[in-house]
C-alpha cells in the first residue's frame, strides 16, 4: 500500500492544522498509522491521493447512506449552489425537508435547523432546561453527544455521583448537573431519577449506542427507559444524529416503538453537507425565539446546499425495499463472522462493530475490556486489502447503498482471513 503522499500531507497539515485534523479520530492515533488523505470518492470507493482504491465502511461516519457522490445528491446541491450558497434568510428549502421529517417522524411536531449534531444537542438541552425549570441533565456512560461542555463528562464508579469533565478547558461548574450512568442498566436509572427527582431536566440517549462501537438495547431497556421518565416528569431526548434514517424509515424510535420528547437528528438529514436539526413536542419547541424566551440561532442554518441534499438523499431512501436491501447486507456481514472465535459483531441495521473480545459487550465497560491492539493490526491488514474502516475500535462502520454484493463477500472473506491470521 503507496503512503508516501499521504505522510507528507499529514506533516503539511501539521504544520497549519491543530493536530494535523479537524477531528481528533481521524489522526489514526489509535491505530498507530497515517491517516489517508482522500482525494476522491465515487459510489462504495475512496481513493487517497496516493491512488490507493479502498471499499469504504467509514462514509463520512454514516452520513453518507447512498454512497459517495450520488448522482441525484449532487445535483440537487450544485443547483441550489448556482442560485446562491447561502442568504442568512429563510428558504423553501428549509421547510420542504422539515415537512419530509415531520412525515417520517410523528414524535417531531416541530423542528430548527442547525450545522452539526453538538448543535443540536446543545440546543435540545436548553431548551428541556427552560421548559422542565430544572438544571440536571443525565446521559449514558460511552454515549457521544457532541462536545460541547455539558456531555464531555467521563465515566465514573458511582452510579449517581457528579463526573469530572473529560476535557481541559471545561468549567467544572459546567458539567455539575451531568450524572452518566450505565447504558442497559434500568437499576441505575431509576435510582438517580428517584434520588434526583426534584433537580433532573431530561434523560439524554443514543437508542443504538454507536460511540462504543455500536451497542444494541437489551430488549424491553428502551421502553423502561420511556416509562421512568415519564413517571418522574423527566423529559426524554434521543439522540438519532446517527440512527435517523440509517436504521428505518422512522429512526430508533421507530423501529423500537418509543415516542421521545426531543429528537436530535444528523449527518443523513444533509445528505454529506453541514445540516443538523432538533425537535419534538409543540408546547416544548414553542420556546424558541421568536415565539418564547429560548435563544438559539445559527448564520449558517438550513444552508440551501444541505437542505436540497439532504431533501433528495431522503426522497430516495425512504422508497419501498430501501432498508430492506440494507438489512440485506447487513445481515449478511453478521452472520458471515459471528462464530470467528476471538472477536463479537454487533450490528443494528446497516451498521455494526467487531469487537476483538472474547466476551459480549453489552454496555461502555465491556467495550473498553477489548483488545485494542488487535484492532489496530487488523484496522491496517484491512487497509493492504483495500478497506477503509473507521480508525477506532469505539466508532460504528456503514454499510451504504452503494456497496454492492461482491463488495460486501470480499470484505467478509478479507476480514475473515485478516482476523484469522491475529
Amino acid at each position: 500500500m503507496r503512503d508516501k503522499k499521504s505522510k507528507a500531507a499529514f506533516a503539511r497539515a501539521k504544520k497549519y492544522i491543530a493536530g494535523g485534523v479537524d477531528s481528533p479520530v481521524r489522526a489514526f492515533g489509535q491505530v498507530k498509522g497515517v491517516p489517508r488523505f482522500i482525494a476522491r470518492g465515487k459510489g462504495a470507493e475512496v481513493i487517497d491521493i496516493d491512488s490507493n482504491t479502498f471499499v469504504d465502511f467509514c462514509n463520512s461516519w454514516g452520513a453518507l447512506i447512498l454512497g459517495h457522490a450520488e448522482k441525484s445528491v449532487v445535483a440537487a446541491a450544485v443547483d441550489a449552489v448556482k442560485k446562491g450558497s447561502t442568504y442568512g434568510c429563510p428558504t423553501p428549502l428549509e421547510t420542504n425537508l422539515a415537512g419530509i421529517i415531520f412525515a417520517a417522524m410523528p414524535a417531531v411536531e416541530k423542528l430548527r435547523f442547525v450545522s452539526s449534531g453538538t448543535e443540536a444537542v446543545m440546543s435540545a438541552l436548553r431548551v428541556a432546561r427552560a421548559f422542565t425549570k430544572k438544571q440536571g441533565v443525565v446521559k449514558f456512560d460511552g454515549c457521544y453527544h457532541g462536545h460541547s461542555d455539558a456531555m464531555l463528562v467521563n465515566a465514573g464508579s458511582g452510579l449517581t455521583e457528579l463526573k469530572k469533565a473529560s476535557s481541559a478547558g471545561v468549567a467544572e461548574a459546567v458539567v455539575k448537573d451531568t450524572y452518566s450512568i450505565p447504558y442497559n442498566d434500568e437499576t441505575a436509572l431509576e435510582k438517580i431519577l428517584r434520588e434526583k427527582k426534584d433537580g433532573i431536566a431530561c434523560v439524554i440517549i443514543e437508542p443504538v449506542a454507536a460511540n462504543s462501537g455500536v451497542i444494541l438495547p437489551e430488549p424491553g431497556y428502551l421502553k423502561k427507559v420511556r416509562e421512568l421518565t415519564a413517571r418522574y416528569g423527566v423529559l426524554l431526548i434521543f439522540d438519532e444524529v446517527i440512527t435517523g434514517f440509517r436504521l428505518g424509515a422512522n429512526g430508533a424510535q421507530g423501529l423500537y416503538g418509543i415516542k421521545p420528547d426531543l429528537t436530535c437528528l444528523g449527518k443523513i438529514i444533509g445528505g454529506g453537507f453541514p445540516a443538523a436539526a432538533f425537535g419534538g413536542r409543540r408546547d416544548i419547541m414553542g420556546l424558541l425565539a421568536p415565539e418564547g424566551p429560548v435563544y438559539q440561532a445559527g448564520t449558517l442554518s438550513g444552508n440551501p446546499a444541505a437542505m436540497a441534499a439532504g431533501a433528495q438523499t431522503l426522497k430516495k431512501v425512504l422508497k419501498k425495499g430501501f432498508y430492506e436491501k440494507l438489512e440485506k447486507m447487513g445481515a449478511f456481514i453478521e452472520y458471515s463472522l459471528k462464530d470467528i472465535p476471538g472477536i463479537r459483531v454487533n450490528r443494528a441495521g446497516s451498521m455494526f462493530t467487531i469487537f476483538f473480545t472474547g466476551s459480549d459487550v453489552k454496555d461502555a465497560a465491556s467495550a473498553g475490556k477489548c483488545d485494542r491492539e488487535k484492532f489496530a493490526r487488523w484496522h491496517y491488514a484491512m487497509l493492504e486489502k483495500g478497506f477503509y474502516m473507521p480508525p477506532s475500535q469505539f466508532e460504528a462502520c456503514f454499510v451504504s447503498a452503494a456497496h454492492m454484493d461482491k463488495n460486501i463477500k470480499a470484505f467478509v472473506k478479507a476480514c475473515g482471513e485478516a482476523i484469522l491470521k491475529l
